[in-house]
């Protein structure tokens, strides 16, 4: 049952709830347990390296190719529910402290059945890559499963450490997200890896990108952080610290993004480039001063946090076009 004993419990003295209820709970559990703003980064980050290796190989495009692509990212959604699962399944206390809606924590989801769910995860989408993506992708997937295992299992537990943390994340979404991704396209198009500008500058980029996520994602979790003796940058330097060390290092992430097209024109579209990076600078400047003149609020800090990750969303909605 999904459902913690209690409630399958209460739920047993009030008579058995309808079924329509019942798999709306278990689908909603589900969903949250997965954590859908890492889904949409993964979906987005994959969609966007495939589009980009088609669109300079536009007379390789075989539309059989489409299936397999759907697998590729089938997997990489399983990895995805790994890493994020297996890491609620050792954080119950301090999500009940820091993030109370997550199912185990909410009692919503048995740690039973989260453990069937990761297993599961880590099953299909290992075995969807190894039967059809050969051993170097299979490397780097499970490359991936073993450092989200180690952020968050003891002994190893690395998520304590910042700068282990930091690295970990700035790994698995920034470099074998794209890396892989591109290696892999281009393979089924038949072709050997090698660099474009615009892939390597995205890699680049997001790596940084990633490095922010995982130096901002404390900052909501500060008092949970506190409470179990978590240290993170964000109870070491104070909130207010932190979100200006992000807000900078995208800053300057999104400077060199404008300069780049004039260093290499030929590889990038400035008038696209220079006009998209300047106006998400802009929103960026604005989003921490809100945060600024909220006082760090805990729901200004949530604000802004999620703003970070709406800009990670949009570096790849515009990425092919770049």
């Amino acid at each position: 049952c999904f459902r913690d004993h209690a409630a399958c419990s209460q739920a047993g003295a009030a008579g058995p709830a309808p079924l329509s209820k019942t798999l709306s709970d278990l689908k909603d559990s589900c969903w949250r347990f997965l954590r859908p703003h890492t889904i949409r980064g993964t979906a987005l980050g994959s969609t966007a390296l495939v589009a980009r290796a088609l669109l300079e190989n536009p007379q390789l495009i075989d539309w059989r190719l489409v299936f397999k692509a759907l697998y590729g990212l089938v997997a990489l959604i399983c990895g995805n529910g790994y890493i994020v699962g297996i890491n609620q399944i050792y954080d119950i206390g301090i999500d009940k402290v820091n993030k109370p809606y997550l199912p185990i924590a909410a009692g919503d989801l048995s740690v039973q059945s989260a453990w069937l769910l990761v297993v599961a995860f880590a099953v299909v989408g290992f075995s969807i890559v190894v039967s059809n993506f050969g051993p170097f992708i299979t490397s780097l997937y499970c490359l991936g499963l073993f450092l989200g295992t180690i952020y968050s299992v003891p002994p190893f537990r690395l998520k304590r450490y910042p700068v282990a943390a930091f690295l970990i994340i700035a790994t698995v979404r920034g470099f074998l997200l794209n890396f892989g991704v591109y290696y892999a396209t281009r393979a089924a198009l038949g072709l050997t890896f090698q660099w474009s500008s615009p892939v390597a500058f995205i890699t680049c980029f997001v790596t940084v990108f990633a490095l922010v996520i995982a130096i901002t994602k404390d900052l909501p979790d500060v008092e949970g952080d506190r409470k179990f003796q978590i240290s993170t940058l964000a109870t070491k330097l104070g909130v207010r610290n932190i979100a200006f060390l992000g807000s900078g290092l995208l800053l300057a992430n999104y400077v060199v993004a404008i300069v780049v097209p004039f260093l290499i024109p030929q590889a990038f579209r400035s008038f696209v480039m220079v006009p998209f990076h300047a106006a998400l600078a802009v929103a960026l400047i604005f989003q921490t001063w809100v945060l600024e003149q909220a006082k760090y609020s805990k729901d200004a800090i949530s604000q802004y946090y999620r703003f970070i990750w709406n800009l990670f969303y949009a570096e790849y909605i515009f990425f092919p076009l770049i």
